[in-house]
């Protein structure tokens, strides 16, 4: 079963646990050779800092934490994940998506720790925040992605240029 089609017809097995009506997953994610868990969740506090050290571990450019605020507190639907080790928490990743509340979502600012990458937890991560938006009836769901990520979002179905669509882009001089 294909990654889209889970989110119609129900779990592919991929997740260990689903979005409860807190938005907390109820279950957590364990790392076997690690003895963490990884947990997603909808609904807690991002510390901006702790956020930009993570898009810094990334590469990422950096930005005005009052931007950065501003866009979170703006979000539809923000979905972060955390390791837990003991009493620990440490964000390892994070995603967010504005919408229009009916009809379309755009996701935004999917990032995952590098020391984290390739377990499949930015696909999870993805499937968590696409199930949430689907949950909400939200069916247009649109993204912006790097050249070296296309093929990361291709192999979860998202495809440049559905139908010829041409996106445009208005910036001021």
């Amino acid at each position: 079963m294909g990654f889209w089609k889970s989110l119609f017809v129900g779990s592919d097995g991929a997740s260990s646990g689903n979005l409860g009506p807190s938005g907390t997953v109820l279950e957590a994610m364990r790392e076997r050779d690690e003895g963490s868990a990884i947990i997603f969740s909808t609904n807690r506090d991002i510390d901006l800092y702790e956020l930009e050290e993570l898009c810094n571990a990334v590469g990422w450019a950096r930005r005005p934490i009052r931007k950065v605020r501003k866009a979170i507190q703006h979000s539809y639907l923000v979905v972060s994940m955390w390791e837990q080790r003991g009493a620990r928490q440490r964000l390892i990743g994070f995603s967010r998506a504005t919408s229009d509340h009916a009809f379309n979502a755009t996701i935004w600012d999917v990032v995952v720790h590098p020391d984290f990458q390739g377990r499949g937890l930015g696909k999870e991560l993805m499937r968590q925040l696409i199930k949430k938006l689907r949950s909400e009836d939200i069916s247009n769901v649109t993204l912006f992605a790097d050249p070296q990520v296309v093929e990361f979002y291709k192999q979860l179905g998202f495809m440049p240029d559905p139908e010829g669509i041409k996106g445009m882009f208005w910036y001021p001089d």
